[in-house]
């Protein structure tokens, strides 16, 4: 089975595919600190209640845009599961061309999305990822990567409202019925959600003048199905689309070599 690492600015995602399904999906706050051992208590208590073996993991991959979180997760796969896990980067076979000027700048989880997003539906789109930061990517009718937008997430925007002016209370995302709020919270989530929707809407349209013609827009991340309510612009929601990616990649890429120094025995259990 396939150990499928996502760690993002806010969560870590780990995910088991058994080469047919998922089978589990577990997040964990990130923390660039916290370490291998404290990632195998808690990993391995969750895989033992959904009734997997640690030893039942042959392969490991790695996503992750937090670079000071790697070196804890690479030392999970290598101690913990005796595997050498694939690092998502620039550099592997992706299947697909990166047409932005330095390719290693780009974070994995949006060519991860790329490659995931092509695959299923197979022409031109626009993939939002609700994420801490909000991002859109573009890919062309060939599944090329072609670059796109980042702008501050929800809840970044939401946190710096409040810091920033003293008299505004700390508020939580929702869809509010009216535009108009009559008070101050609700004037708040209107024009952090509808304000969001209209940016969205902006971007989406703008990018596809530019692109022109055609293109379908899919939205990953746990914020996807929020917006999506509020907007017919986005036409598919696939909430795994990030995991799906890390699993394509696996699949494309011979799996790195364990160091023999690193290995550590796996007891029976």
């Amino acid at each position: 089975m396939l150990l499928v690492v996502d760690a993002g600015n806010t969560n870590i995602v780990f995910a088991v595919h058994d080469g047919s399904g998922w089978r589990g999906s577990w997040r964990i706050r990130t923390d660039a600190q916290r370490t291998s051992d404290e990632y195998a208590v808690w990993l391995n208590s969750l895989l033992t209640l959904s009734g997997l073996k640690r030893d039942e993991i042959a392969a490991a991959v790695i996503g992750t845009v937090v670079p000071a979180a790697l070196y804890h997760l690479r030392r999970l796969c290598r101690e913990w599961f005796s595997v050498e896990p694939l690092i998502a980067r620039a550099s592997l076979d992706w299947g697909f061309d990166i047409k932005i000027d330095n390719p290693n700048e780009v974070g994995a989880d949006r060519l991860l999305n790329a490659l995931a997003g092509f695959r299923q539906f197979r022409c031109p789109l626009i993939v939002v990822d609700f994420g801490t930061a909000t991002t859109f990517d573009v890919v062309d009718q060939t599944g090329a990567y072609c670059g796109g937008v980042i702008c501050p997430g929800i809840n970044l925007s939401l946190e710096a409202l409040h810091q920033a002016a003293a008299r505004l209370p700390r508020i939580g995302i929702g869809r509010p019925q009216s535009v108009i709020g009559r008070s101050t919270v609700p004037a708040m989530q209107s024009g952090m959600y509808w304000g969001y929707i209209g940016l969205i809407e902006g971007l989406l349209n703008r990018i596809k003048i530019e692109f022109g013609s055609p293109m379908k827009v899919v939205a990953t991340g746990g914020l996807a199905p929020l917006f999506a309510e509020g907007t017919l612009l986005i036409e598919h929601i696939e909430p795994d689309l990030t995991l799906d990616g890390l699993r394509l990649l696996a699949e494309r890429n011979p799996a790195p070599t364990l160091p023999r120094e690193k290995t550590r025995l796996i007891e029976p259990e």
